[in-house]
């Protein structure tokens, strides 16, 4: 069986929790002193928790705080700051990459994509960061999306190129500005 949790309080408290809820100007200390206070006057968890629109898990860490730490402990904690998995050998190797079409490495695709580069650069350096936080380091060094031009030049022949240009080249010749017959220009009818 769970332990009974006694939200009774002493005089001194519920005097602390009465000057907080009216005077206290920091966010949220005013709703986490009233919601402490109801539980001292005999409201149920789930009932309180409807009254301050707050979770029951809320409640429970709210007195716990305020039993520790006083009207301090209903204070807004800091969140703690992520440690950015990027270093400076990332980034260069990001750089690198970007630098370098995708062949080179082996793959099968010829444009890197957000999510490709992220996959890419886990391999070689074991740091998976998201595809958004990828957006942001490609921002910060200065890079941006473009449409990819599609180019088919390394299938072209070149012999027949050529001959195909030579061919152009004399039709050029034989044609001595003799009209065709042909204008982009049309009458309306």
């Amino acid at each position: 069986m769970p332990k009974r949790i006694n939200f009774q309080l002493s005089r001194d408290e519920v005097s602390q929790l009465e000057q907080a809820i009216k005077t206290d100007k920091r966010t949220g200390v005013c709703r986490r002193a009233t919601a402490v206070r109801l539980l001292h006057l005999g409201h149920s968890v789930p009932e309180t928790a409807v009254l301050v629109s707050a979770s029951e898990p809320s409640l429970y860490q709210w007195h716990a705080r305020f039993r520790s730490h006083g009207i301090d402990g209903l204070v807004n904690q800091p969140k703690p700051v992520p440690q950015r998995k990027v270093t400076a050998e990332y980034r260069h190797r990001l750089e690198a990459a970007l630098q370098t079409e995708p062949h080179v490495y082996g793959y099968a695709f010829a444009i890197w994509t957000r999510q490709r580069l992220v996959t890419h650069l886990a391999n070689a350096t074991g740091i998976w960061i998201d595809v958004s936080w990828m957006q942001q380091l490609l921002n910060q060094l200065g890079y941006v999306c473009r449409r990819p031009k599609h180019d088919v030049r390394h299938r072209q022949d070149a012999a027949a190129k050529s001959s195909a240009q030579a061919e152009l080249e004399a039709l050029k010749k034989t044609a001595n500005g003799t009209s065709t017959g042909f204008s982009l220009w049309t009458k309306r009818a």
